[in-house]
């Protein structure tokens, strides 16, 4: 893919597209037991899955997309699957690394890096410096991130930093999550049917709309994505005021 804007005519896009969407990719372990194989092969297949999506978003014109790759409770799961989604982890940073940056990807990680193995860690923190200047799409990995432990994590920095409390209000508290800088996302995505939100974003989705899909996320391809927008852009946004229809 060349750095040219999106080869797409305004025809092919929904008349409304949102500039940030958040994805929950879930259903990897299912569509890998529906096929005999073993979780991380879900994995696997998750991974090669985003990458279609990543593409599918430039074409659209998204400009920010943030993906739930590991949550803070996924700590809980066995440790071979977690020893394997890190490697993974390791492995997509090595095979994508060039082509993401090439393509003017930039790479953003949201959540605590710490719990990371050490060259896993400054893998992530290599991809993110070398990338940061890429303005074409605006990709934020969430490994080892908690909506609700973000929050945590911004308060400690907030006392830490001497702010009084008459100094706190929303536009303070933005600047000390994770996501700082960043839009809030106009859209959430969860594959596999699950209707939950699962810790993700606690904060910054708070009127953001929301799109539920029974499609596995290694079958979420450019076509369920675009479904996904033209859903979106019937959706009459309201942030709590009334309609813009009158109703």
């Amino acid at each position: 893919m060349d750095q040219s804007q999106p080869s797409n005519s305004s025809a092919d896009l929904p008349a409304k597209t949102p500039t940030h969407i958040a994805i929950i990719m879930d259903g990897n372990g299912r569509w890998a037991a529906a096929r005999g194989l073993p979780r991380l092969a879900g994995h696997r297949a998750g991974t090669e899955n985003l990458r279609r999506v990543i593409r599918a978003c430039v074409e659209f014109g998204i400009q920010y997309l943030t993906i739930y790759a590991f949550s803070t409770e996924n700590w809980g799961r066995p440790s071979d699957e977690v020893e394997g989604l890190m490697h993974i982890l390791s492995e997509v940073i090595d095979n994508e690394l060039e082509e993401l940056n090439s393509e003017g990807v930039q790479i953003r990680h949201i959540g605590r890096i710490d719990r990371m193995e050490e060259d896993v860690r400054n893998k992530v923190l290599h991809a993110v410096e070398v990338t940061r200047l890429n303005h074409r799409l605006v990709l934020s990995v969430a490994w080892n991130y908690g909506g609700r432990d973000e929050i945590v994590y911004a308060i400690q920095r907030m006392i830490a930093d001497g702010k009084r409390p008459d100094e706190i209000d929303d536009e303070l508290i933005a600047q000390y999550l994770f996501t700082a800088g960043m839009p809030d996302p106009d859209l959430v995505i969860r594959t596999s049917g699950e209707m939950r939100v699962s810790n993700f974003l606690t904060w910054q989705s708070v009127y953001s709309e929301w799109y539920f899909t029974p499609t596995l996320w290694p079958d979420f391809d450019k076509e369920e994505l675009r479904k996904a927008l033209e859903v979106y852009s019937q959706r009459d946004r309201r942030f709590g005021r009334l309609s813009t229809t009158g109703c």
